[in-house]
């Protein structure tokens, strides 16, 4: 009997294992098959078979990448427009979040509700008035053109509200009869027990300006202004387009955000538990 209950878990085991494998070569095909296209010439990417073997036009695709649209700077423009972006809007997101947690104020779940609400518009419903007020300002074509708009992102103050909603309201009052003004409190108690949360929303912003391609491809005018979304659009021609090049700019476009989500992974993995929690 004991016998027979060891064999069944054995193959359970081994059956698990087997449709986890299956998972995880469909989900990392895509990326090799991405990285073996960027080695191979534009003709070799749809021969029948496939072809799954690196190839020897690696720096043939990069530098034809970068005499197409200049990787030096897209790749710039990407890494300081999400940089700063994720910086900026960690701030209003956090403080934001940390008063709809914590202070009481007269309408406060009204005006949470129309934040929630405010995710149900259509983004492209605001393309136009936005860059309208960008052009009347002469705004556009520039880093504050890219970052402003999005600055006050609802999703990232829901997480982090839902995240400060655990944090010991006693603590708070302790830091108060103490002394402590409320900014000492946000900096110094607050803060940073919420690293967790923090990273989550982070790797939430920095995707989102990353992948953003809508607003810039309005928003810019000029190449030198391009990120990485808006410059592999444009590899794609009319006529002809060279798949080597693309799939080498993007490889390129991938590899910050794995090394962001790496970086923040275990801190991303507690703060989503802790609002899931919650």
């Amino acid at each position: 009997m004991r016998q027979s209950i060891k064999t069944q878990k054995t193959f359970g085991k081994i059956g698990m294992y087997l449709l986890l494998s299956i998972f995880l070569v469909i989900s990392v095909f895509p990326f090799y098959w991405m990285l073996v296209g960027s080695t191979n010439s534009s003709d070799k990417m749809f021969t029948s078979p496939p072809t799954l073997i690196p190839g020897d036009q690696f720096m043939t695709n990069l530098m034809n990448l970068d005499e197409t649209v200049g990787i030096g700077r897209v790749l710039f423009n990407s890494l300081f427009v999400s940089g700063l972006y994720v910086v900026l809007a960690l701030i209003v997101s956090a403080t934001a979040a940390y008063a709809f947690a914590k202070f009481e104020f007269k309408g406060r779940n009204v005006i949470f509700t129309i934040f929630l609400l405010s995710m149900m518009i259509p983004y492209q419903a605001t393309l136009i008035p936005l860059f309208q007020m960008m052009a009347n300002y002469n705004l556009l074509n520039t880093y504050f053109a890219l970052i402003a708009p999005q600055l006050c992102y609802p999703f990232a103050i829901f997480l982090m509200r839902q995240n400060f909603l655990a944090f010991p309201s006693e603590l708070l009052e302790s830091a108060r009869l103490d002394g402590a003004g409320e900014f000492k409190i946000f900096m110094k108690i607050v803060l940073p027990s919420m690293k967790p949360a923090l990273a989550a929303t982070s790797i939430f912003l920095f995707m989102y300006q990353w992948n953003n391609f809508m607003w810039p491809l309005v928003a810019i005018r000029t190449a030198d202004m391009y990120t990485f979304p808006v410059a592999l659009s444009t590899l794609s021609g009319v006529s002809y387009t060279d798949y080597g090049q693309m799939m080498m700019g993007i490889s390129i476009a991938t590899i910050p955000i794995m090394i962001f989500f790496l970086v923040l992974q275990k801190h991303f993995i507690s703060g989503m538990l802790g609002s899931a929690v919650k």
